[in-house]
């Protein structure tokens, strides 16, 4: 289906491909479009005036074909946008688009009451998305550097904060959360599933191995839901010599000042054992699997959102 001729050029109809605003996923969207031979552009949100649905930095890829994947708000403009998109693509020059307070478009309103930027690029290249792409891959954080000057995307190989200065904007990506959880119950069971379907990196084991050090690193929760002290120590140790981004451990205040002794016995300072979450979850006495499941990983989420970490 067709809609619309702009400058001798057949513009097709904007279809969502995927419902994902995972922003490594949009990245490889794009990267596979342009390895395909198809023309893709890159539609970041740079600015936000009041409410918004979603922070600087949030993207949406699209193809020559209309499809597109992403979001930069709630849902009300992403067609608008893939299409404006479209257009960059047929002139072959990148565009910035307002939406909201501040924007010409009178038909398109933002429920939330304010207005966004968008900053639309037309890809010349596949290979900054896959520098990302492979520093993601192997646990590393990275960065885009989007000039609209000369409508140039440069990779960066460290994780800035997205923001805007003048001509340049600068996006960055850290790696999948990952969960690592420890325990063989029915709680770890149904935190395991609940974490899967949150879209993390879930890695469970029941028993202490070497490679655990391996597996943690500044974007892993460490997640502990065991009922023994002894198997559960040398994973805390390990843990909090990785330095994740969250510690948590199950048990009651009579068990975590246990767990707290036995640490201060090994060396362990107090501003260490601190760091350790216990009772674990943002609310207490969570008595089934799926309430304690629910408790633990909003409390990772929140944690995570605290650091100002997207990907």
């Amino acid at each position: 289906m067709l809609q619309k001729v702009t400058h001798n050029h057949i513009l097709a109809t904007p279809k969502q491909a995927l419902l994902t605003d995972d922003r490594q996923r949009v990245l490889r969207f794009a990267a596979e479009a342009l390895t395909a031979g198809m023309a893709a552009a890159l539609v970041t949100l740079v600015e936000v005036r009041g409410g918004a649905a979603r922070r600087p930095g949030a993207q949406m890829a699209v193809r020559e074909d209309g499809a597109y994947c992403g979001f930069v708000s709630g849902g009300c403009v992403e067609a608008a946008a893939a299409y404006e998109a479209l257009e960059a693509l047929a002139c072959g020059v990148d565009r910035k688009v307002i939406y909201g307070v501040g924007s010409p478009w009178f038909d398109i309103v933002l429920p939330c009451g304010g207005g966004i930027t968008l900053a639309v690029h037309c890809l010349k290249s596949v290979t900054p998305l896959l520098a990302v792409l492979n520093q993601l891959t192997q646990r590393q954080p990275a960065g885009l550097r989007y000039s609209s000057a000369d409508q140039s995307l440069q990779f960066l190989a460290h994780a800035p904060q997205s923001s805007r200065q003048e001509d340049f904007i600068a996006i960055g990506y850290r790696p999948a959360t990952r969960v690592v959880i420890f325990g063989h119950s029915v709680e770890a069971q149904a935190t395991a599933s609940i974490a899967k379907t949150a879209g993390y990196d879930v890695q469970t084991s029941d028993t202490f191995t070497p490679q655990l050090a391996t597996l943690v690193d500044t974007d892993t929760a460490v997640i502990l839901l065991l009922h023994d002290l002894d198997i559960e120590q040398p994973v805390l140790e390990v843990a909090l010599a990785a330095k994740p981004f969250y510690i948590g451990a199950m048990g009651s205040q009579r068990t975590h000042l246990k767990r707290v002794q036995r640490l201060q016995n090994k060396g362990w300072s107090e501003k260490e054992i601190a760091r350790i979450k216990a009772p674990i979850g943002i609310f207490p006495k969570a008595r089934d699997a799926y309430s304690l499941a629910l408790s633990v990983l909003a409390d990772v989420a929140a944690v995570r959102h605290q650091q100002g970490n997207e990907v």
